[in-house]
Formats: structure tokens, sequence, C-alpha cells
């Protein structure tokens, strides 16, 4: 977990080595979106809306390989159900009326969350903000550039985009795997994931791995921490 002051700057701070990946991956989409046939509009708009990588790519790689608008909607939608677990970890401290914390819950993402979600067990909404801002912006203004300059970059995917994703994430994750428990929970999930990865539809290795680590922490808490925590009451 990141501890930083509790402050719109702070945030933007904690953001800016990030929004270089960020914009890498902007850069890609945008270009990848308009050789799949969508045009810069619609590139910028669906950055602008969705705010999420992953989901994109899926959307475009399938937009690309002639698939429908329908399966382009259910694997961005798998993709971003991860989404749901931190937003109901954020909804208690975005505060205000349901207007505003619907327009602030659009800046929770892996990258903003994790900075938000500080030491002490706390999810700071200015944090948020700061992040969140900062990413938006890059991640739109990066697509814009994309779509409308990417022709000339050439062949972007030989250049790694690929992988900044995966590492991206490793980075993330680097921070939050201290402990046993810890390192426990990201084994099951990851093995689960690349387990079932080659056998079901893009999306479902992930609402699988976390399914099954949220089930064993309810049912069996030993499982994960060495001993029943029900035990404690």
């Amino acid at each position: 977990m990141i501890a930083y002051a509790s402050n719109y700057s702070s945030g933007m701070r904690a953001a800016a080595p990030l929004a270089f990946a960020i914009g890498a991956l902007g850069l890609a989409f945008g270009y990848l979106a308009r050789a799949a046939g969508l045009s810069t509009m619609a590139a910028i708009t669906m950055s602008a809306t969705t705010f999420a990588g992953s989901p994109q790519f899926a959307a475009v790689s399938i937009f690309a390989d002639g698939g429908t608008i329908l399966a382009a909607i259910v694997a961005a939608t798998l993709l971003s159900s991860r989404f749901t677990a931190m937003s109901a970890t954020a909804a208690p401290s975005l505060g205000g009326p349901f207007w505003r914390r619907l327009g602030l819950s659009q800046f929770v993402v892996d990258e903003t969350w994790a900075i938000a979600y500080t030491s002490d067990n706390r999810f700071d909404r200015r944090l948020l903000i700061g992040a969140g801002l900062t990413l938006y912006v890059v991640h739109v203004g990066s697509t814009a550039i994309g779509a409308v300059v990417g022709p000339l970059l050439g062949n972007v995917q030989a250049l790694g985009v690929d992988a900044m994703s995966p590492a991206l994430f490793v980075v993330l994750l680097k921070g939050r795997v201290a402990s046993r428990e810890a390192r426990t929970a990201a084994a099951i999930a990851a093995g689960i994931a690349l387990g079932t990865i080659r056998f079901v539809p893009p999306g479902v290795p992930i609402l699988l791995a976390v399914a099954a680590v949220l089930g064993l922490t309810l049912s069996s808490p030993a499982i994960l921490y060495g001993r029943d925590r029900r035990t404690d009451f």
C-alpha cells in the first residue's frame, strides 16, 4: 500500500511515473483503433468514456478480427469486472451526491486505486482525483495523437507495447505482496487464471481467479492465513 500526503498534487506526483506507460498505451490504442476501422473521433470517445486499457484493446482486437459489436462489449465488460470490487472499496470515501460519486468513480482504475488506497487501509479521495485527472488527460490525449499520427509511426506492435500493460501490473503488485497471506492469494489467483486462460473466453479467467480467492477467504480463512480467523471472536 502506498503512503502519500492527502492532497491533489500528491496524487498527481504519484501518477506522474505511470503516465509514461499510460501514454505509450494510449498511442498504441489510437493507432490500432484506426487500423481496425474506427474513426479518430470514435477512438478518442472510447478512451474518454471507457478509460481502461485492457477492455479497449480487447474490443479493438475483436473489431479487427471482424467480430460483432456485441462480442466486443461482452469482452470489454468481462475485463472491466474487476473494477466492481475496487469501486465498492472506494465508494464510502467519495462522498457527496450521487452524480458526484458517479463522476469520481470514472477515475477508479488499477493505477489510481493503488495510489489512493493508503498504507493505513484508507481510500483517499484527494489522491484519487489528483492521480485520476493526470492519467485521464494523458490517456485521452495520447489516444488522440495515436489516432491522428499513428500511421506515421509504422508498426507500433513491433515496439513491444503489448508487454507494457503486464509490466505495469507487476509494478503495482510489488508493494502488495509483502505478507505470506498476500503471496498465497496472489499465487492461487495466478494459477487459476493461467490454468484456464486457454479454455475460456477473455475476461473469464480473471473472474474465476477472483471468485476462487474470495470463496476461500470467506469459507476457509485458514487456507490463506494459516489459522481460522473465526476463532478470534
